[in-house]
């Protein structure tokens, strides 16, 4: 995938970018787990959760927060990183003035910033939080949230209790006008380190879904050498 680099708020943000060829397509943010804990826009739960947009036609953004590869800047606890996200999106959404949808992506730490993002920005059509840390931290902020989506996560996660997301997940269910899909990947940990292919499954079903009247690109997609 093309690299690229987009200025963010402290600085230069380093991103792979994939354009979509069709016109107007929508277009897709992921963002990655804990910058200190290793995560990075090459972890391959993000990867999966890239290409599962690609092969429907969007124009796709995934990056590096700040302090992480070549991306400038210095952790800050969540707040510059949502700053972070907000420039990509802005990135994004330069590059295609025209999208008809909107969808934010995350995992783990990730996904808690994406649903922060989809509070401050009412163009997010849809969301995927996959393995959000609802025991790891305050999500009272969705107060109502704005956007229907889908929490993924792992019934043997040891470190983010299923029972702390599935809590979250049905207090969402039951506001007006969105429609929360919760769905558990069962013998999968927190990192989905044996269960990568039933997660993306899982991505796929639910995106078959929502995302009416495109059909997934049967692209060759080359694997690429840095993905963790």
């Amino acid at each position: 995938m093309p690299e690229i680099i987009f200025n963010g708020p402290e600085g230069r943000l380093e991103g792979r970018y994939h354009h979509s060829k069709q016109e107007n397509p929508s277009i897709a943010l992921m963002l990655h787990p804990h910058p200190q804990y290793g995560g990075s826009m090459n972890n391959r739960v993000i990867y999966q959760m890239y290409h599962c947009f690609l092969r429907r036609g969007f124009s796709v953004l995934r990056f590096n927060f700040r302090g992480v590869g070549r991306s400038q800047g210095v952790y800050d606890e969540g707040i510059g990183e949502l700053s972070d996200a907000a420039a990509a999106l802005d990135w994004l959404q330069s590059a295609n003035p025209d999208a008809p949808q909107c969808w934010i992506g995350g995992f783990s730490f990730g996904a808690w910033i994406g649903m922060q993002l989809l509070m401050r920005r009412p163009e997010i059509t849809g969301f995927i939080s996959v393995a959000p840390p609802a025991s790891l931290y305050d999500f009272s902020f969705l107060a109502p949230c704005p956007s229907s989506g889908l929490f993924l996560h792992g019934g043997d996660d040891k470190v983010v209790p299923v029972e702390s997301v599935g809590a979250l997940a049905e207090k969402l269910a039951h506001q007006r006008e969105i429609t929360i899909d919760y769905r558990i990947v069962e013998g999968a940990d927190h990192f989905f380190n044996t269960k990568v292919e039933e997660m993306t499954e899982q991505l796929e079903d639910y995106l078959n879904q929502v995302i009416i009247g495109v059909n997934p690109i049967q692209a060759d997609i080359p694997a690429e050498e840095e993905i963790q």
